[in-house]
This record gives structure tokens, sequence and C-alpha cells, in this order.
């Protein structure tokens, strides 16, 4: 299907369903892409036949982060619920009761770092980058975003990872605990694959109830007070300072792109 009309294609293998990114810019996450991914991951919730999910993309990018493209026009008021829009769907994800495995084809960075992040293993291409550079263009990290990385990357990684920007690749990138493992292209999708029909191979049941305990605590704080601190990300989103960086990047990606 046309990359303008589906951002997001499902498909199932047995007991494994593939929810794969094939969005505009990259697959950089958008109203359209969000969506699609909140109906992808429902879909595999209900659907009684499968038992994990792999999360990936095609193109050379697992994910670049939010749309500036798209978002930079938008008023205070649209960008709000945009962020809302965000937020709900990686908790949805996070939370989602089957194991997922994250195929990072490709540089995976800003919101397409949260976004893996919110996967059980995380396989990245060997040569791609993975890190948050939200701090770098003037923007906070959301709450629910510093949940996610106070239960995924290695204490020691926080500054580098949260407060400095820093982009990781191959065995930084597995130091940090950004992801689990790295993998040469050809490698990477039997990998995870293999790493899928582990997880296929326990008790369901089981799985998920052992999911839901160790997520339990971070769902119940970003619930609690992420939107609360929606303004202070939007505070800094519309500080002039911040707009011009941005308008920089879209235009240097426009004269790339163009």
């Amino acid at each position: 299907m046309s990359v303008n009309t589906n951002p997001v294609v499902f498909s199932r293998d047995g007991s494994v369903a593939t929810v794969c990114m094939q969005g505009r810019h990259g697959n950089a996450l958008n109203l359209d892409l969000l969506r699609g991914l909140g109906e992808a991951f429902s879909r595999a919730a209900t659907d009684s036949r499968v038992r994990a999910v792999l999360l990936t993309s095609a193109g050379k990018l697992f994910s670049p982060g939010l749309d500036l493209q798209e978002l930079l026009p938008l008023e205070r008021p649209a960008m709000n619920d945009f962020m809302s829009l965000f937020a709900s769907t990686l908790l949805d994800l996070y939370s989602f009761p089957k194991p997922v495995v994250a195929a990072l084809t490709g540089h995976a960075v800003a919101g397409g770092c949260v976004l893996a992040l919110t996967a059980d293993l995380r396989v990245l291409r060997r040569g791609a980058q993975i890190g948050l550079n939200e701090v770098k263009v003037g923007v906070p990290l959301p709450y629910g975003v510093t949940q996610l990385l106070r239960e995924t990357v290695h204490r020691p990684a926080l500054t580098e990872v949260a407060l400095l920007g820093r982009n990781f690749s191959d065995d930084e990138a597995v130091a940090a605990g950004l992801v689990h493992a790295v993998q040469d292209e050809d490698r990477l999708q039997p990998y995870c694959r293999e790493q899928l029909d582990r997880f296929c191979n326990r008790g369901a049941m089981a799985l998920t109830r052992t999911k839901s305990y160790l997520h339990q605590a971070a769902v119940e704080r970003i619930r609690a007070h992420d939107d609360a601190h929606r303004d202070e990300f939007l505070d800094c989103w519309f500080a002039p300072q911040t707009r011009r960086r941005i308008e920089e990047i879209v235009a240097s990606l426009t004269t790339r792109n163009g």
C-alpha cells in the first residue's frame, strides 16, 4: 500500500504479529503514524492468535522523532493535543500486555528512541544510532519519557543520554542500556524472530502478569503526573529561541529533500 494511505502495516505470521512503520519523512512521528500504531497494537492485543509483536520499519530510518515539518505550524492548543496523543500512545505501547521486540533497522533518535524504549527487547542494526537530542533543540524530555528512561537506561548513562543528548551506536548503545543487542543488517530480522519465538515458547499468561508487575510503578507515575507537566514542555517548545532552532532544522530538511 502507499505510504501516504497506510503509514503502519500490520501482518501476522503464526503467533507473531509485525507492526511495520512506513510513514512520511522517514517514519517521523505525526498524527497519522501515531494513530496507525495505536490501531495496529490494539489489533494485536485483541487477536488471540498473536503471542508476541515485532515493531519495525521500512526505509533507511527506524524513526527520526517528532515530525517537525508537520508540527511547526501548529498553534499551542493543537500542539497540546498532539503531545497528549503522543503520551497516550507511548503509555499504551509500554503497557501492552504481550512481549514486544523492536528491530531498529536504522537511526532511532529523539521520539524514535522513545518509541523503541517501550519495547521489551530492542535490537539495533550495526552502525545505526540511537539517542535523545531534545535538549539540544531546546525542549525538555516529557515527564513520561523520563520515567521510561529510568526503567530502561542504565543509571550511569542517564546524564549522557538525557542531559547531554548524545547518540550511541553498536556496543556503546548496549552498554548504556538503550538496546539489548546489535546485529548486522542481514542478521537483524532473523535474530529478532529467534527472540520472538523464545517469548512464544513461554506461558502467555505468566508473561503478561510478570510484564504488568514490572511496568506497574512507572505506568502509575506517568498516569498520575504526565498531564500536569505538559505545559512545561509547551512553554519550551514555543519559546522564541526554540522556534528558531526548529525552523532551522525544518529548513535544512526541506533543502535536503528538495
